[in-house]
């Protein structure tokens, strides 16, 4: 066995006898976009296609600087540094293939939890003209159930107060957009990467909404000047996991602190709205189009919802991995059903796309064993999540009389996942949501009253109302608090 070569831009010549490298000179780079959120998402895809597009010999213009924003950054932050934000990305094939690549259009990294200073400095530079957000649908800080502002926020009220030293994005972003003003530099382009039906609108109300409360002078200029193109995202990234980093060395001789796994399947649908240029990411697939809207319901309803009916379900059932529910035929006809007969019926026609094509592959990828995607992952965060995939749904079924019965046994699951923390077997389950102690208290109430889950306002909007989900939603709380058999309760139902 060969000896393992530390990843580093030394090193790289060493490196490229085992996998690709980059064909690209990164020290003449400049950085045209500054993303914030570096997570695994970001590197399999956006840096992905910038490299992709590197590796054809443009794009010198387009490096891209990594922000992070949380203490939880730290870590990524110094590995980057000892690896020249040099990574693997790993993508795993269905047959058990592993292909590695390394990536290497990250080419900075500022932490501006511990001195927020350089970021606004990167961001209010003239070379800088897309700022790229992977943050998570908690990350907008938005009312899931009504839109609005959370000003409530104490990081939020702290930023209104100190704009000079901000914590939150929207901070930042304010910040870094007046100064542009002030030296006469044209705006930047804001570019949602996060899985928020129409993200582009949303993070432009969000942000107009802070800086009218902060500085109303510099509204309106943000409002003429910044352009947010509504964007579809979509590649199934795992978590990284020892495992990951151990077969990296051991079959590949290199040594990474933090590689990203992803699926081989990527696909990025974006509006062609940037107001200060942009990378040909055409040329490596990006698909540009007037409204991204249709693609990305059918993404939200379909993927993201269809992830989360496994993820809680296999929760409780016992299953850890999302590839584990579908080698359960239950659990897939239960998913396929759903699909079909809920969600596929409430999104119409979707220009070049055939919608059975497209289930059937999400069937595939979701069973992909070289993924291994955990449940525990697709669970976390679920009260940012659901309202946008699975809860629209069922009040969009609500609205003309169609099945809601599939999607209401996931919610009263959702209740016990909450409460009990545990599933049928009496094994904890590891819960990830900022919203946690409000889901838990809520929950437990269940025992004295099985609305007591859905009173959440917040969250379910005015589904205590509709006496057709009531109904449904205390019949399988009924089932389900009784002995947890949720697997019997599926079957009922397909």
């Amino acid at each position: 066995m060969k000896k393992s070569i530390q990843l580093n831009q030394a090193n790289l010549q060493q490196v490229e006898s085992r996998m690709p490298v980059p064909n690209y000179s990164r020290a003449s780079d400049k950085i045209g976009i500054v993303h914030i959120g570096v997570g695994g998402f970001h590197r399999a895809h956006l840096a992905y296609y910038l490299h992709q597009l590197k590796n054809k010999g443009e794009a010198s213009a387009w490096g891209i600087c990594g922000i992070g924003l949380r203490e939880a950054d730290t870590k990524l932050h110094d590995i980057f540094k000892n690896q020249d934000h040099l990574y693997t990305l790993l993508i795993k094939h269905p047959d058990g293939k592993i292909k590695p690549e390394i990536i290497g259009s990250i080419v900075d990294f500022k932490m501006g939890v511990t001195d927020p200073e350089p970021v606004i400095a990167r961001m209010a530079h003239a070379d800088t003209r897309i700022v790229s957000l992977t943050i998570t649908e908690g990350g907008y800080n938005f009312n899931p159930a009504t839109g609005a502002f959370n000003f409530d926020n104490p990081e939020i009220q702290k930023d209104l107060l100190h704009p000079n030293s901000p914590i939150t994005v929207y901070g930042f972003l304010t910040e870094a957009l007046k100064r542009r003003r002030a030296a006469g530099l044209p705006a930047f382009t804001i570019l949602s990467c996060d899985n928020i039906e129409h993200n582009g609108d949303m993070v432009r109300k969000m942000l107009l909404t802070f800086a009218k409360e902060q500085n109303p002078s510099l509204t309106k200029w943000i409002s003429e000047e910044v352009s947010f193109p509504n964007s579809m995202v979509d590649r199934i990234t795992p978590a990284t996991t020892p495992a990951d980093i151990e077969t990296l060395e051991q079959n590949f001789e290199v040594t990474d602190a933090w590689p990203v796994t992803c699926e081989p399947f990527i696909q990025w649908v974006v509006e062609d709205e940037f107001i200060n240029g942009r990378p040909d990411f055409e040329k490596v697939g990006v698909q540009f189009v007037p409204d991204v809207g249709p693609y990305e319901k059918m993404k939200l309803r379909l993927l993201n919802a269809g992830h989360s009916v496994l993820g809680i379900l296999g929760a409780i059932h016992g299953h850890d991995t999302i590839n584990a529910c579908m080698g359960d035929e239950t659990f897939v006809s239960y998913l396929r059903a759903f699909l079909d007969q809920e969600a596929t019926l409430i999104l119409g026609n979707i220009e070049g796309i055939d919608l059975k094509d497209y289930k059937d592959s999400l069937l595939e990828r979701f069973a992909n064993p070289n993924i291994k995607d955990s449940v525990s992952r697709i669970c976390s965060e679920s009260s940012a999540k659901l309202p946008k995939f699975l809860i629209a749904t069922l009040h969009d079924n609500l609205a003309i009389e169609g099945s809601i019965k599939f999607a209401t046994l996931v919610i009263a699951a959702w209740c016990y996942y909450s409460d009990k923390g545990m599933d049928r077997h009496g094994h904890p389950i590891e819960i990830s949501d900022a919203m946690s102690t409000e889901l838990h208290q809520a929950a437990k109430q269940t025992i004295s009253d099985p609305l007591a889950f859905i009173r959440q306002e917040d969250l379910f909007g005015n589904l205590i109302k509709k006496e057709r989900f009531t109904k449904l939603y205390a019949k399988a709380i009924q089932k389900i608090y009784r002995d947890a058999n949720i697997k019997e309760y599926m079957k009922e139902m397909i």
